[in-house]
Formats: structure tokens, sequence, C-alpha cells
């Protein structure tokens, strides 16, 4: 084996273990100096959160549902009233000094707890504006979670595609100095220089797409997209952990309205117990200059409207809302049974591709190119061989893509990200 043939293995071999690198089939501390911290996911979860445009509207809801409850514990307002008797008449009846003139003060009594059960409702209503609040910075996360896995996927990809590049520029070397020698035809450089332009156009693609996910990721907290992923965690796909116990807010919040609809049968129920109403006043007699107290009240009869439709509507959502926590609870169960089968089944695709398919690709790529260096092969050889090689990569990372994005999905059913709230959260530094 000649020297320049032995350089020209060495420098192969070292293009395959760092390609090899760059993809995560091997540790990553060799080129982790003089790069810039990485985003981690958790970062950008709180980046979000802080940045999150629905706040404010949430906010402004709890603020209306704690003023409704001020409003539900008032009483009803009294009310002053002037009679006058005899104003105006004829015969004996046309002097005002027959007239009669009554200062009266009357209140309404609510009877069957209806101040209790309006605030017992506000309460209620209080607590699920809180957990909406809750529900819609899990749904926030959770795209947040599939925007960052749709970039780090973009970034492994551009990854490839440079890697492809390199192995592109090195075999039109090869052919180039093939040429020059009149050991290859004219036509195999221009083929290399194709193949070459090709891997060119498709790594300008991958960086376009690439960048594109970072913005789009970077828009939920109206940043920029000069950052850095974190490729590392991307690559590592484990088996799902689901909790035995856990809450959501979502199961919250429809206990929660379960409750509003309990305590709008208490508030009915009480609505239909008539409230008497008591008047008292002074009552001033023209003809004498004489005064005198007056003492009254009335009580509504329950003779047309006794609110019993309004009960039986309000015993029906409750119904409806008791029904509806059962199918919820049955949904997510069987949703939560489909992403661990699913991702369980990608995090085991994803090994056996790092572990069984990769390797023996690129040692088919070292070996196909020692052979076309013999004059054993022919370039398109060690093309259907790179190809090969960058399938299996572009498989593991697809497969990893969606692995990421059915724990999203698991990480929202089980409010693994509930945690993060605006009030714990850093908000980008601009």
């Amino acid at each position: 084996m000649s020297f320049r043939f032995q350089r020209r293995a060495r420098a192969r071999l070292g293009l395959a273990f760092a390609a090899t690198l760059i993809l995560g089939l091997a540790p990553a501390a060799a080129r982790a100096q003089a790069e810039p911290p990485a985003l981690s996911l958790s970062e950008a979860l709180a980046r979000a959160s802080a940045a999150d445009p629905t706040i404010a509207g949430s906010e402004a809801r709890l603020a209306a549902a704690e003023a409704n409850l001020r409003q539900a514990g008032v009483r009803p307002n009294p009310t002053l009233g002037v009679e006058l008797e005899n104003f105006a008449g004829t015969g004996a009846y046309s002097l005002l000094d027959r007239t009669e003139a009554t200062l009266s003060y009357q209140q309404t009594l609510e009877r069957g707890g209806k101040r209790e059960a309006r605030t017992g409702r506000a309460r209620a209503e209080i607590e699920a504006a809180r957990l909406r609040r809750q529900v819609r910075t899990l749904d926030t996360l959770r795209d947040v979670q599939v925007a960052y896995a749709e970039a780090a996927a973009a970034e492994a990809e551009l990854l490839i595609s440079e890697a492809r590049l390199i192995a592109a520029h090195q075999a039109q070397a090869d052919i180039d100095r093939r040429v020059k020698s009149a050991r290859d035809p004219l036509f195999a450089g221009s083929r290399a220089d194709m193949m070459t332009a090709q891997a060119e156009i498709a790594r300008d693609q991958a960086r376009d797409r690439a960048r594109n996910a970072r913005a789009a990721l970077a828009r939920f907290w109206s940043g920029q997209p000069d950052f850095r992923l974190a490729l590392e965690p991307f690559f590592d796909a484990k088996a799902p952990v689901v909790p035995s116990m856990f809450t959501t807010p979502d199961f919250a919040l429809l206990e929660a309205e379960r409750d509003i609809a309990l305590a709008n049968i208490r508030v009915e129920q009480a609505r239909a117990v008539p409230d008497p109403t008591l008047r008292a006043g002074v009552r001033y007699l023209g003809d004498g200059s004489n005064m005198a107290f007056v003492v009254g009240g009335t009580i509504p009869l329950r003779r047309n409207d006794t609110n019993r439709a309004a009960i039986e509507r309000a015993q029906a959502e409750r119904t409806a809302a008791e029904a509806d926590i059962a199918a919820a609870r049955l949904t997510r169960e069987r949703e939560i049974a489909q992403l661990t089968a699913r991702i369980s089944s990608a995090a085991a695709e994803a090994e056996r591709i790092r572990s069984e398919v990769i390797p023996p690709a690129i040692k088919s790529v070292e070996q196909v190119r020692e052979g076309f260096n013999r004059g054993g092969f022919q370039y398109l050889d060690v093309t259907e061989a790179e190809r090969a090689l960058a399938e299996a990569r572009a498989r593991r990372v697809s497969v990893l893509r969606q692995y990421h994005i059915d724990q999203a999905a698991l990480d929202r059913l089980t409010g693994r990200h509930a945690g993060i709230s605006p009030s714990t959260s850093t908000a980008e530094r601009r």
C-alpha cells in the first residue's frame, strides 16, 4: 500500500468518525468546546411561559370572577318611597289642606340561602377561571415542546446534509485525481461535480429549514433565531415513564365546572323560595296636621312560577358535567396507552438504527471507498453506499422527531410541565 493511499484512508476514517460524533452516535464532549450555551427545552418553555400573550386575558377573567364574588355577597338595596293621597280632587278634596303624605322605608328579606348560594357559585367560578388559565398555559407549553422537537430535527437533518456534502467533496477530489491520471473517463468527473452540487443544494435547503424552525420556536417569546439547540437530548430516546397517580388542570377544570353546576342547583332552589318585603313609614295627615306610623309588607304567591324548570335545567347540567368527567377520564387513559406504546416503539427503533444499522453502513462506505481507490468499484457504488448511510441517519432523525412530538402530547396529558408558570419563569433578555 502506497503512502498516498494510506494517507487518504486515514483521512476517510477520520471523516467517518467525525460524522459519527456529529450525528450523536458517540459522546459529544469532543465538540463541546468553543460553542455558545445551547438553548435547552426547559429554558425555551420558561421563555414562552413568561411571554405568553394570553396571560393578560386570563388575569382579567380571574379579576372579573373575583369581582363577581364580591357582588354576589351584596344584599338587596332598600327602597325609600313617598306617597301623596288626596292631593287634588273635587268638592271637599279640592283643597291642598286635605292632602296626606306618607314617607316609607322598604326592605326585601332574602330567604332560602340565596346569598350563600350566589357566593358559593361565584367561588366555584373563580376556581374555574384559575384552572382555565393553567390549561391555556399547558396548551402553549405543548406547542413550544413540539416546535422545539421540530427545530431539533431540522438541526439534525442539517448535520446529515453537511456530512453528505463533506463526503461528496471527498469523492469529487478522488474522482478528479483519477480523471487526471486517466484511470476514469471525463464524464465521471462531471457526474461527481453534479453530485457535489446537489449535495450543496440539499445542505442549503436544510440550513433554511433549520433557521425557519428556530424562528418558529423563537416566535413564542418574540425572540430571534440566532441561538443553538441542545441536540444531545434529542438523540437520547428512552422508554416513557408515566406516573401512577397524577392530577392535571384539565380534570380539575371539569370538576370545577361540575361544582358550578351544583352551585347553580342551589341557586335555583333558593330562587324558588319567595322573599317577603317589609315596609315601615310615617304618614302626615293634612287635616289637623297629625302624624301616624304605617307598617306593612308583601310576599309573592307561588301560584304560576315555582322555578321548577330552572331547577331541572341545573340538575341536567350537573349530570352532563359528571358524564364529561367520566368520558374525559376514559379518553385520557386510551390516549396515554397509545402514546406510551408509540413512544416505546420509536425509542427501540431509534436505538436499533443507531447500534445495528448505522455502524455497518459507515463500515460499508469505508470499504467501498477503499475498493474504489484500488479500482475495484465504480463511483456509483460509492454514491450508493453514501446514500444508504444518509437514509439510515435520516430515518433515525425522523423516528426521533415523532418520538419527541408524541412525548410532548404525553407530557400534556400527564401535566408534566404544570409547575412552569409566568411567576417562576424568566423572560428572554433583549
